[in-house]
């Protein structure tokens, strides 16, 4: 017997009430969830940042060379960070047009890198506040300023962290660089490509020092592994498009301006404390060993990349012939005991550390690195003058100066 039309259409009217009951519910979710995202956040402040009416102009203005014939015009990536911020400085000290770009996240601090910011304000150094994987602000860019380089530095960096959030990781050093290489590709001219890559491709091998030509198919950890895909997809965008595209390795970057979560800053923080600071070892009591490079001597290297760097071949998104790719390692050729570090800022600070000595954990980090730069020394002309014992002194004497007297200024 067949059912009351009435009580059809009112499971009818039921059905669509709690299809439409249920479809609020799962969008205001997905609209909670973006908007308590790190990116959500990022992308809001480039909004606000964005409809100030005159950024356009101190994009323009800082895009232009200032004395140097045959200036770049360079954007940088990641221009608030540690190796960004030094970098910057140096392109304009020299006279070339630089704007830099970053997100300004939370991964440590952002006071620091807003410090950074201002001494590179003074410098004439404009960093537009947004996110390489925003098209719009990418396309807004290249627009504006005819860039003839990119120095791309912006990365989810720390080989720790990646156990904690591993999708910062891909969002940023894997998304973020196909974003750029998408921008530049599509640019006319297209921009050669300096990027940084890192020694932790190198991950298992155990074949020193690390050549170029050294295996790089194992990988300790995601960072390492994000780093990796990004030198195959330079490689891609390379033979597709025509892009030059050049990535550094860089070795353990120290000094002043440096990253909170490196060990060389965390120590210094923890001693002065009176903290106890952690050691890690390997097996059979072997001492993990870093190839310290000074800030100074990574610029240099940088420098010396966008300088021999050759132009794009493509145009439009077109390839025309073979663009040059390269890879260089740029290190200190020099690799020191953690152990050692620690005892040189005990005489710096003038404060016995309190040592907790303990076996390195399954995190991703790797006992040692050492660098064979010949490869850079020959095309770059890269060569590092600076010890760890005068790096450090440097370090300690910028940290005191910005950490114990927050009324002055540090410069770069």
């Amino acid at each position: 017997m067949d059912k009351p039309l009435c009580i059809n259409r009112f499971r009818y009217h039921f059905s669509i009430t709690k299809l439409v009951f249920w479809t609020c519910i799962f969008l205001g979710l997905i609209l909670l969830f973006f908007l308590h995202s790190p990116h959500s956040s990022s992308y809001s402040s480039q909004r606000r940042f964005l409809a100030d009416p005159d950024w356009e102009s101190r994009v323009i203005k800082s895009g232009k060379p200032r004395s140097r014939s045959g200036g770049l015009k360079v954007l940088v990536t990641g221009a608030a960070g540690f190796v960004g911020t030094h970098v910057s400085a140096a392109l304009r000290r020299r006279g070339d047009g630089v704007v830099g770009l970053d997100n300004f996240n939370a991964y440590y601090d952002p006071s620091l890198k807003q410090a950074r910011r201002s001494v590179l304000e003074r410098a004439d150094v404009f960093i537009v506040d947004g996110d390489i994987n925003n098209p719009t602000l990418l396309k807004k860019l290249f627009d504006l300023v005819q860039f003839t380089h990119v120095m791309h530095l912006a990365a989810q960096a720390g080989v720790r962290y990646a156990m904690k959030n591993p999708a910062s990781y891909v969002h940023s050093n894997i998304a973020g660089f196909v974003s750029l290489l998408e921008a530049c590709k599509s640019a006319n001219p297209q921009p050669a490509i300096v990027w940084a890559s890192s020694s932790s491709v190198y991950g298992l091998n155990t074949k020193v020092p690390f050549s170029e030509k050294d295996r790089t198919d194992q990988p300790t950890s995601l960072y390492a592994a994000t780093k990796k895909a990004g030198e195959e997809i330079a490689h891609t965008y390379n033979h597709i498009y025509g892009l030059s595209i050049t990535g550094l390795r860089f070795f353990t970057v120290y000094g002043p301006w440096g990253r909170p979560d490196m060990a060389y800053f965390s120590f210094t923080k923890d001693i002065l404390k009176g903290k106890p600071i952690t050691i890690f070892e390997g097996p059979n009591h072997f001492s993990v060993a870093r190839d310290f490079t000074y800030i100074d001597d990574i610029v240099k290297g940088c420098l010396g990349a966008l300088d021999t760097a050759k132009k794009s071949t493509g145009s439009g998104g077109v390839k025309k012939g073979p663009a040059q790719l390269r890879v260089f390692n740029l290190g200190n050729t020099s690799p020191v005991p953690v152990s050692k570090l620690v005892s040189i800022l005990e005489k710096l600070l003038k404060v016995k550390a309190k040592k907790v000595v303990l076996p390195m954990p399954a995190n991703g980090d790797v006992l040692f690195t050492h660098a064979n730069i010949s490869l850079a020394q020959r095309e770059l002309g890269y060569k590092p003058t600076t010890d760890l014992q005068t790096g450090l002194k440097k370090f300690v004497r910028w940290y005191l100066d910005y950490y114990t007297r927050p009324g002055k200024k540090s410069n770069v």
